[in-house]
């Protein structure tokens, strides 16, 4: 795991809430998909690409959850989360990627059990009104080929990295929940037409920038939801030379539940939990059209395979 996860009581957050309560120098309130998510932080960087990153909610709208980030030096990774207030407390992570998912997850443990909004770590496009989801396990490719997508003419963004679905007896909705991408420096490499964008952005010590996309796109070219048509999983096998594959709703789902969901990022992980993300994949997928795309070849003959399966 890439950061431990310790689910504690709400007597313990209680106990934490006043141990480090002295500490909460900036607080800053964000809007995801109809949630107020509270950010508590001794870290300016923090709240400045929180602010930059997600919908700002009012300040005088009580929070449904909180995230708690304090700089202790010389840690492991920690989060230690209530379940019961939606309270997470992380110790020793100065990785804003991991922030930003930590208070996504926070956001899905709420709507996944209260509301039946269910939560998916992957892109999603708007082409031609029709959406197209990228899920994929880590390094395999899933910003470069949504950020590929979306330089079609009739593309627009959702978003390159997490969405909450609704479902119902018709198509799926997917619902966007950032303001801005957390970038790479390198997709200007690979798609020349963000280069511009790139430039002109901020890069922390990872390599990342909190970036406006809509600078290149326009501010047509991003949505807030979009009707799921079709999924993309992504793989990089250099053992199998199939670069595309149909599978069946059952082949999807037996993929993804073989790669955690494509989702580190899941607080609780108890039976019910579990159950209740399987049964949604399970419908997800029976009512969408899936491809899995080995993206062994460049990045872009794996676009060139992609669009091929999903564009017919």
């Amino acid at each position: 795991m890439i950061y431990e996860i310790e689910l504690i009581s709400p007597e313990e957050k209680d106990r934490l809430y006043e141990q480090y309560q002295d500490r909460f120098l900036y607080t800053k309130k964000a809007e995801i998909y109809g949630c107020c998510l509270k950010l508590l932080t001794d870290l300016e960087y923090v709240k400045d690409r929180w602010e930059d990153n997600f919908y700002t909610m009012s300040e005088n709208i009580r929070s449904h959850g909180r995230i708690i980030v304090l700089e202790e030096k010389n840690g492991k990774p920690l989060v230690k989360y209530d379940p019961m207030t939606k309270t997470a407390f992380l110790f020793s992570i100065q990785y804003y990627g991991w922030i930003k998912s930590i208070t996504l997850a926070v956001a899905g443990d709420l709507l996944e059990d209260q509301h039946r909004i269910y939560h998916v770590h992957g892109a999603a496009i708007d082409i031609k009104g029709r959406g197209v989801s990228i899920i994929a396990p880590s390094k395999t490719g899933k910003t470069t080929h949504s950020w590929g997508l979306l330089r079609l003419p009739e593309a627009r963004l959702v978003t390159d990295d997490w969405y909450f679905v609704r479902l119902s007896t018709k198509r799926p909705l997917a619902f966007g929940s950032e303001k801005n991408c957390y970038a790479e420096a390198d997709i200007g490499q690979v798609w020349t037409e963000y280069q511009s964008l790139i430039e002109r952005s901020k890069f922390d010590d990872k390599g990342r920038a909190i970036v406006n996309v809509r600078w290149v796109v326009g501010d047509g070219g991003v949505v807030p939801m979009t009707s799921i048509y079709h999924i993309v999983l992504l793989k990089r096998d250099k053992n199998d030379p199939t670069i595309v594959k149909k599978l069946t709703p059952e082949e999807a789902l037996d993929y993804l539940l073989s790669n955690d969901l494509c989702n580190p990022h899941q607080l609780v992980r108890d039976k019910r939990k579990m159950s209740i993300r399987t049964n949604f994949f399970k419908k997800l997928l029976d009512q969408s059209e899936v491809y899995l795309v080995n993206t062994i070849q460049t990045p872009q003959e794996s676009q060139e395979a992609i669009r091929k399966a999903v564009l017919r």
